[in-house]
């Protein structure tokens, strides 16, 4: 009889795994994949750690999680720098100094800001309607239609004169020479992928991959005294009040005979008649000299139940039908909901552990 059967080895639940374990507990770990560590799994191909689910760069400001993962993982000193092209324009992320002076030859910050405040003004616009709208009204003109619209419209599937304007409440804007995407105080990549820290959470724990949990529900539940759920809630509880709506993701990984093919991990491809958002090139993550390389090609793509669930549209009416599956896991008391899935809440990293380590708290207080 195990203490815990925990459903879904991605982060939160080998983060669960390896607490509970410190506190002499006994858990079985089962995922309907053949291989651990979720959506910041690592496949090597060529000597490349290869991000199969879309490219995943730790960061956090929150030095206790910063100091709980480098148990697990040496980090490099990676930064998240992506690069933007539009009709054969190469163009620096985040949009600051370097991406002004690109765009209109400006030097100084006030040359820039000025550049934006003009164009919001020639817009008119006072009340936006939409995400178009709502992007003029930030940053103008020349930025939406050559870094926004395209990209924007590719990953919602949609017009985004059709998107929500609420769904871009503010743009960054830098008004320095700094291509670091993030703002976080720390940043890296786990040095031989994200296998080394999830293998480091699990040692010890019992495993049972490619096992689909709801074709055995009771008979695997029946395993342990308690249940750990990492993934859909909605599909928990059969989609008794509906399906909670995705985004999702296609990838197509292809290796190439040369060293080097974009000089950069993170490129993105904004113009909307390119069909694909990004090619990430994943040897650069860990500053590789193999002599292949590997690239992906990433898609957005509408979700249907059975595909692979990415980005919660977390809209009114998926908010709604969330909170209803909410109350349900809020009075079970033998079950406990945690990650992204179960939360119907786009995560990053940093916030999984950080929740996995609060819900760890709550369960073996006292």
């Amino acid at each position: 009889m195990y203490d815990y059967l925990i459903v879904g080895a991605g982060l939160f639940g080998a983060v669960f795994a390896y607490e509970a374990k410190q506190r002499g507990k006994k858990c079985l770990v089962i995922d309907r994949r053949n291989h651990l560590g979720g959506n910041i799994y690592c496949e090597n191909t060529e000597d490349i750690n290869v991000h199969k689910y879309g490219a995943h760069i730790f960061h956090t400001s929150n030095k206790a999680v910063w100091d709980y993962v480098n148990q697990f993982a040496e980090f490099n000193r990676y930064t998240n720098a992506p690069i933007a092209i539009y009709e054969n324009e190469l163009y620096n992320l985040p949009f600051n100094m370097n991406t002004f002076s690109k765009l209109w030859g400006t030097i100084t910050p006030e040359q820039a800001k000025a550049k934006i405040e003009e164009q919001v003004r020639e817009s008119g616009i006072t009340n936006p309607k939409n995400l178009e709208e709502q992007a003029i009204s930030l940053v103008g003109k020349d930025i939406y239609e050559k870094l926004i619209k395209g990209y924007t419209e590719k990953q919602w599937g949609r017009s985004a004169k059709d998107l929500p304007a609420f769904i871009i409440k503010r743009l960054p804007v830098r008004f320095t020479y700094d291509n670091n995407y993030f703002n976080d105080t720390y940043q890296g990549i786990p040095i031989g992928g994200y296998n080394v820290i999830i293998e480091k959470m699990l040692e010890g724990t019992d495993i049972k991959l490619g096992v689909e949990f709801f074709e055995n529900k009771e008979e695997l539940s029946s395993l342990a005294k308690k249940l750990v759920f990492t993934g859909m809630i909605d599909e928990y509880y059969d989609y008794k009040f509906g399906a909670l709506e995705y985004r999702s993701l296609r990838f197509e990984h292809e290796i190439l005979e040369q060293d080097n093919y974009q000089g950069n991990a993170v490129v993105n491809y904004t113009a909307r008649d390119i069909p694909y958002t990004r090619i990430i090139e994943h040897k650069h993550f860990e500053f590789g000299q193999q002599p292949k390389t590997v690239i992906t090609k990433e898609y957005s793509s509408e979700w249907a139940v059975g595909d692979e669930p990415y980005y919660p549209i977390n809209d009114q009416k998926n908010n709604e039908i969330f909170k209803k599956y909410k109350d349900l896991a809020n009075n079970e008391g033998d079950v406990i909901f945690g990650g992204r899935l179960a939360d119907y809440k786009y995560y990053d990293m940093h916030h999984v552990i950080q929740i996995a380590l609060k819900t760890v708290e709550r369960e073996f207080q006292g």
